[in-house]
């Protein structure tokens, strides 16, 4: 009712409009029929629409949707962490995974989680949009965002990943390769960057290996296990992970050992570190000749001491 707001001032005394005013006439001039904002908003409401039907203008629909707080149930601001969406795309998340984690701050449609696009044109009312805040919650946003990466077909996620590869100094002259070798990395990554950087070794001529690796892998048992497979493996034709896998694991077998110390020490020489793709993938992806390479350089130290 009017007795319950105060004189709207619409002007200042050097003649500048208020953000009540402003806001009112810029809305008609774009046509807009629906106004859907954050609840902050909801006492600007009323005074606006006197506005509206002051000038005699069409009244838009309004919906207000409860704000996003932080952990700490305050309001969201930079001390929370990113707030800008660009900050988003540059830490590496997708489009879809942003958009399927804020459409269910304060919605809901039954327990599912995922969403896509299309799946929220269909389903989406916001009669179901609740009036409690949401508190933001970064891991389930990384859930999410891994979720998508997952869902990606191998060359939409080499194109959305060549920017971080690039950042790193990698340029992709062979998608073919290029896409086998991110593809393999999918399924342990929850962003691009992090995608881009266990996919470096493939494209990388020279791997520095770091101290970990050398550490569990590259001990003298292990460059030993690396002397007597690495013939094993050039023998192999094709050079696919099923006879990889084959050959890998008579090897074991004969010699008594258990699947992971044999791959602990290719791991090591091959990538570099002790976090990859599966073994037998790595070594079909990348192919005899790195793999000899690679290895060969890896037991540099060994041979030289012989």
């Amino acid at each position: 009712d009017n007795n319950e707001l105060d004189d709207l001032i619409i002007a200042r005394t050097d003649g500048t409009p208020t953000y009540n005013f402003v806001v009112v006439v810029d809305d008609v001039t774009m046509k807009i029929t629906h106004v859907i904002r954050g609840d902050d908003h909801l006492n600007n409401t009323p005074r606006q629409i006197q506005l509206y039907q002051a000038f005699n203008y069409p009244t838009p629909s309004f919906a207000h949707v409860p704000m996003i707080l932080g952990a700490d149930k305050t309001r969201l601001s930079k001390r929370h962490g990113a707030t800008s969406v660009l900050a988003y795309q540059e830490q590496g998340y997708l489009p879809q995974a942003l958009l399927n984690y804020l459409v269910r701050l304060g919605w809901s449609h039954g327990d599912e989680e995922i969403f896509s696009l299309e799946k929220l044109c269909e389903v989406f009312d916001i009669a179901k949009v609740g009036t409690a805040a949401a508190v933001f919650n970064p891991e389930k946003l990384l859930w999410l965002n891994g979720h998508w990466i997952r869902e990606s077909t191998p060359h939409q996620l080499l194109q959305i990943t060549l920017p971080f590869l690039k950042k790193k100094g990698i340029e992709i002259h062979d998608t073919v390769y290029a896409e086998r070798a991110i593809a393999s990395c999918q399924e342990k990554v929850k962003t691009l960057v992090e995608l881009a950087d266990m996919s470096a070794f493939y494209f990388l001529e020279e791997i520095t290996i770091d101290e970990e690796a050398k550490k569990k892998g590259l001990q003298e048992d292990g460059k030993k296990i690396l002397e007597e497979v690495l013939p094993l493996l050039l023998k192999l034709e094709p050079l696919n992970a099923e006879n990889i896998s084959e050959c890998l694991n008579k090897f074991a077998e004969e010699n008594g050992l258990k699947l992971g110390k044999i791959a602990q020490p290719l791991r090591a020489a091959l990538t570099g570190s002790m976090v990859s793709p599966g073994i037998f993938d790595v070594i079909a992806i990348v192919g005899k000749e790195r793999v000899e390479k690679r290895i060969q350089k890896a037991l540099v130290p060994s041979l030289s001491s012989n």
